[in-house]
């Protein structure tokens, strides 16, 4: 990857992507999200017993997370949660399955279940999260699913 130097002012109204890398592949079966080291990045979902991914806390930073299953979940499932109990994501997944569903997140949606079947998680499932404000995530989210699907989101942190 190449540098760029500027000389003067720099401006951004959208904010800085930065990260260690383009992309990563998780297999541990835990990840503690940073604004540091994962703004800006795909994130691959790669491990059949399942992922719990935690999110740095909401704070309006516009951080940008992005999540692509590259595994099929086949025991536990992949979830995305919040860091605390104030903390909320609002949004929409569609969810493909028997047929395809859209689900709208609840007032108190502070984690996304893909459990391999009806919620999602097969690969090429696909979640993006942006912070948006103190305390708010938001959420889309295209979920490849089998069978009758049903909602992603619950409330569980």
């Amino acid at each position: 990857m190449s540098s760029t130097t500027f000389s003067g002012p720099v401006t951004s109204t959208a904010g800085f992507i930065t990260g260690t890398g383009v992309n990563s592949t998780v297999t541990a079966s835990t990840l503690t999200v940073t604004q540091a080291d994962y703004n800006g990045q795909t994130i691959g979902l790669s491990r059949a017993a399942g992922i719990t991914v935690t999110l740095p806390a909401a704070s309006g930073s516009n951080a940008t997370y992005t999540f692509v299953v590259s595994t099929t979940v086949t025991s536990n499932s992949y979830k995305i949660q919040v860091a605390n109990a104030t903390d909320v994501i609002n949004g929409i997944a569609n969810v493909s399955g028997t047929t395809g569903t859209p689900f709208g997140t609840l007032p108190a949606s502070d984690t996304i279940t893909m459990n391999g079947s009806t919620q999602g998680g097969i690969a090429g499932s696909y979640v993006e999260i942006i912070d948006v404000a103190t305390g708010v995530f938001f959420v889309r989210a295209a979920l490849i699913g089998s069978g009758t699907v049903v909602t992603p989101f619950s409330a569980a942190v």
